[in-house]
Formats: structure tokens, sequence, C-alpha cells
């Protein structure tokens, strides 16, 4: 082997590795375009079977059909945001966040109530504050200026999502009205010999992964119904926007059930501010709690096994270590992508390695 030689090779693995950086460097700046990419393909997936009946079953042009289920599913979109209205109104008017001092009233009473009912008395409350000035002082100190800072934050989110959304609908429109531009586009990319492989593999991704997001959608609705029974039991306002809201946290794995029940309970808290904490507020509480545990219960022995084993061909073990390994590396995002992006390279080593033997154990069931 000659200089000459060694001197080319470190070259082209140096060539090699700035490539990797410089590709890696490009992802990360479009990584919101690739966001918007990939919430069209699962739209595309979710709207694709709407496109077909429409097609076959009432004779509808391609395009007409495309259109009738984008306006649809943007219905049902602009709907569901319809609903949270009447619920921030009611939190609103009962938070007091247009009066802060009522706000930190009620905060006051509320802390005070549970003191009293883990065991201090309301004179010892009293004296206490008096001899430390502790609760005094974190009513006082709290900083309310969180409130402008964050409406500020909500116009700027708000700004974004609309760019975001309205770029999501142009190109899940194009993704409906061509099946194939996606497949095409990836096409490009791959040498000659190997593209019915691909085709074989993003036909079959389609398959699991609409299952997938249609078991979703079943998991989703199952948690909805328990989590209103739960709130229209104890009579929240609003249960059914609430139930929604708590509901639609479960896509976020293990973490989302946490947040979803949490704000639950605390919404049902703040709906009855001002009854007493002990015969009305905690009992309440309890209850709704209780429904959230029998909603888990059904989820994790039912839904998901249900979900993981009929669609995307996985062991329920298989997908909690690549939900937690995808968490650690890409946070709540790595979290919710994981299961679809798992199969999705299960299907593609399936198609491009199937000699490999550790390729034939993992996708055995595929």
């Amino acid at each position: 082997m000659t200089s000459k030689t060694i001197a080319n090779g470190i070259l082209r693995a140096v060539s090699i590795i700035v490539g990797v950086v410089l590709l890696c460097y490009f992802l990360y700046k479009i990584q919101s375009v690739l966001a918007y990419l990939a919430i069209a393909v699962v739209i595309a997936l979710l709207g694709r079977p709407v496109v077909l009946f429409l097609r076959h079953k009432l004779r509808f042009p391609n395009t007409v059909a495309v259109v009738v289920t984008m306006v649809f599913m943007l219905a049902i979109f602009l709907g569901i945001l319809a609903l949270f209205i009447p619920l921030i109104t009611e939190q609103s008017r009962n938070l007091s966040l247009l009066d802060i001092e009522a706000l930190k009233a009620d905060i006051n009473t509320l802390y005070i109530q549970i003191l009293e009912y883990f065991g201090a008395t309301s004179g010892n409350v009293e004296n206490l504050i008096k001899e430390s000035q502790l609760e005094e002082s974190m009513i006082k100190d709290l900083n309310f200026g969180f409130i402008p800072n964050f409406l500020n934050t909500f116009v700027n989110t708000l700004s974004n999502f609309s760019i975001g959304f309205f770029s999501v609908l142009f190109i899940s429109f194009f993704f409906l009205k061509d099946s194939k531009l996606f497949q095409n586009g990836m096409l490009t990319f791959v040498p000659d010999n190997k593209e019915s492989n691909l085709v074989k593999s993003i036909d079959k991704i389609n398959g699991l992964l609409s299952r997938y997001f249609a078991g979703i959608l079943l998991q989703l609705f199952i948690l909805f119904i328990i989590y209103t029974i739960s709130l229209l039991i104890v009579g929240v306002e609003n249960a059914i926007v609430i139930a929604f809201l708590c509901a639609l946290f479960n896509i976020i794995p293990y973490i989302g059930p946490i947040i979803g029940g949490a704000i639950m309970i605390t919404l049902t808290m703040t709906s009855f501010l001002g009854a007493d904490f002990s015969t009305v507020i905690l009992p309440k509480a309890l209850y709704v709690f209780i429904g959230l545990v029998v909603g888990q219960l059904i989820d994790n022995f039912f839904s998901q096994p249900f979900i993981f084993s009929t669609s995307v061909k996985s062991h329920p073990l298989e997908i909690f270590l690549i939900i937690i390994i995808a968490g650690l590396l890409f946070g709540v995002v790595g979290m919710v992508v994981a299961v679809p992006g798992y199969t999705a390279i299960k299907v593609v080593l399936k198609e491009f390695l199937a000699e490999n033997s550790f390729v034939k154990k993992l996708t055995k069931n595929l």
C-alpha cells in the first residue's frame, strides 16, 4: 500500500465525515419542514381511506374526492378547536384571570383548606401565618406577571402555528391527490435495481401505519368515553372538552397520561373553587382519579397490546424499550414518533436485508 493510496483513503474518509456532518446540519436547519412533511404523511394516511371510498363507492373524481376529504378533516379539526372556547371561558371565570386579587384570594383559600384538612386547625394556620409569615409571603410574592408573558408567547405560537397549518394543508393535498408522490420522491435517491424493494416497503408501511393510527384513534376514543363519564358523574362543567383534551395527551407514551391526569384533576378542583374542600372538592377529585385509574388499566392491558400486536406487529416489551430509548435521545417528539418510525425501519430492513440473520429474527412477525 503506497502513501498515495493511504492519503486518498484518508481524504475519502474525511470527505464522508464532512458530508455526513453537513447533511445533519442541513436536516437540523430544515427540521420544521421535515415536521410538516411527517404530519402531512400522517394526514394522508388517515384521509386515504376516505378518498378511496369517495372515488370507488360514490364515483367522485380524484381531485373532488381529495377536496371533500380535506374539507371534512378540516371541519373536524376546527370543530375540536371550537369545543375548547367554552372551557377556556369557564376556567378563566373560575380562576379570575382578569382579577389578580381575586385569583390570589382563591389560591389562598384553597391552600388554607388543604392545610386544615390535613390536620391544621384554622387557628393553627392563622398563628402559623402570623409567626412565620411563610404562607402570606407565598401569596404576596407570587408573580402573576406570567399572564401577559404567556399571552405574548401565545400570540407568537399562534403565528407560527398558522404558517405550519397552511403548509401542512398544502402538502397534504398533494399527497392525497397523488398517492405515489412521496414514493416517487424517495425513488430518486434509490438505485434502479432496488426500486422494487422500496415500492414494496412503502406499500407495507402504508398498510401497517394506517392500522396503527386507526388503533390510536380507537384508544383515544375509549379513554375519552371513560373520562367523560367520570367527569359527568362528579358534575364538572365542559366535561366533554376536558375529557377530550386529557385523552389527547395519551398520544405521548407514558408521560402523556400523567400530564392529562394532572390537568383533569386540576380542572376538576378549580371548577369547584369556593366550595368546602373536605366535603366537595376532595371527594370529586378522588372520583375523577378513580376514573383515570380505570381508564389507564383498560388502556394498558387491552388497548395498547391490541394495537401493537395487530397493527405494527411488535411485542409490547419491544415497543416499551423503543419508546424509552427514543425519549432519551429525542425527548417527547421522539416518544411520539418512536413506534411508526421503528415500524418503518423494520419494514425497510426486511425488504433490503432479508437474508441477514438478525433482521430475520427482528422482522419475523412482519
